[in-house]
């Protein structure tokens, strides 16, 4: 039996040649051979063998490139190769510690579409959020238990996204041994519980790992309002540089609650407030009732995840930031945060100052933020460049 194949429609292929591995509904001309969803296919151009793609008929994103070498099989030993790779890149980084955590493999920028793994100690979370990756995903949770040091393997397919792909949420326990009752791993030196099964995305924020450096510069000595803190990470940090205290804020109970055990797994049991409220309602509460703070925190949730929503995510990056700016005392810093991968930084820049100006403050961009290293940018692939923060101080 022939290969399915997937033919491009004429002049539609200049992103593939660039290296850009996503393939849209509109630019298929034809599908031959009747691929069932996560199936690979050959992708023409004309006559021109031009990758290797997963077929996924329910998405619009309707084929991802596997690879964009013709002659490349898609089987275990290449799943093998790209997830050695990946590691690899890791250890380079010396992010792959023994008890701490890292981003192990971040989708197309580690060219495995659709597969996303974080790494926490021995244990690996993953999630497939494609077709292609699903079709693959005993294999993968394999392949991870051959990693060094990883002998468990869960599954955090509960994205939205799947929808997309025609999938069904999943979260439970792929392969391997048990996931450890308490789930600990430590970065610079703090201590992190983790819970894979309800935490956000696969249980912690490995991309803030630079600001969280960035903030042991400021902290000491400083009162700090954390907005957004989910499990409390960045007032973590913070006491543990010698802030004069810390207010973390969220708007899940079971957020604060384990931010509560990740102050007390590092012997913190004073100087800091955990409050639950909206980010923004809090905000408001706080300029009203003329409270100051050195240094504040705004890390929001994704705030636009479509070009429809662009101008009201501006227009709330705006708010955040006008009303932080307005907590500051004079001298103090802010870190202000997107992950709205639609947010260009120029435009993030933009909205600071004219936060700044309503606010009434004079501020100057001391330093940048971007995503970590274990989250590399493919340089074809510019969507996979997310994050994007200013430390400013007035």
């Amino acid at each position: 039996m022939s290969s399915p194949c997937l033919y491009l429609k004429p002049g539609r292929e200049k992103s593939l040649l660039r290296r850009h591995p996503w393939i849209y509904s509109g630019a298929v001309l034809k599908v031959t051979g009747d691929p069932s969803p996560g199936d690979t296919v050959k992708v023409f151009a004309g006559e021109a063998h031009l990758a290797n793609a997963a077929w996924s008929p329910q998405s619009q994103l309707c084929g991802r490139v596997w690879s964009f070498d013709p002659d490349e099989k898609i089987d275990e030993n290449f799943f093998r190769r790209r997830i050695a790779d990946a590691v690899q890149l890791r250890r380079a980084l010396k992010l792959d510690a023994p008890d701490g955590g890292c981003r192990l493999i971040y989708s197309e920028s580690d060219r495995l579409p659709g597969i996303i793994v974080d790494r926490y100690a021995n244990c690996a979370a993953v999630q497939f959020l494609s077709a292609g990756a699903e079709k693959y995903r005993d294999l993968i949770g394999k392949l991870l238990l051959e990693v060094d040091g990883i002998d468990t393997v869960f599954d955090r397919s509960d994205a939205s996204i799947r929808k997309k792909e025609g999938l069904p949420a999943r979260c439970g326990h792929l392969c391997g041994a048990p996931v450890p009752e308490n789930l600990v791993i430590t970065e610079d030196g703090v201590k992190y519980n983790v819970d894979l099964q309800h935490g956000q995305k696969t249980g912690f924020y490995f991309d803030l790992r630079e600001a969280r450096r960035t903030l042991r510069r400021f902290a000491s000595g400083r009162r700090i309002l954390n907005l957004f803190s989910y499990t409390g990470a960045f007032g973590c940090v913070a006491l543990a540089a010698g802030a004069e205290s810390v207010i973390n804020v969220d708007s899940s109970a079971p957020a604060l609650k384990m931010a509560e055990k990740n102050l007390a797994l590092n012997g913190f049991t004073s100087n800091f407030e955990n409050r639950q409220g909206d980010g923004f309602t809090v905000l408001r509460e706080l300029a009203g009732a003329g409270e100051k703070f050195d240094l504040v925190i705004l890390d929001p949730p994704k705030l636009i995840d479509s070009q429809k929503a662009l101008m009201r995510g501006c227009r709330g990056y705006q708010d955040l930031a006008r009303l932080g700016f307005k907590l500051l005392n004079p001298g103090g810093v802010m870190f202000n945060f997107s992950c709205s991968g639609l947010m260009d930084t120029e435009l993030f820049q933009k909205i600071t100052a004219a936060a700044a100006l309503d606010a009434g403050v004079e501020a100057k961009i001391i330093g940048k933020f971007t995503q970590a290293p274990d989250h590399p940018v493919l340089l074809p692939v510019p969507e996979t460049f997310y994050l994007k923060g200013l430390c400013s101080m007035v």
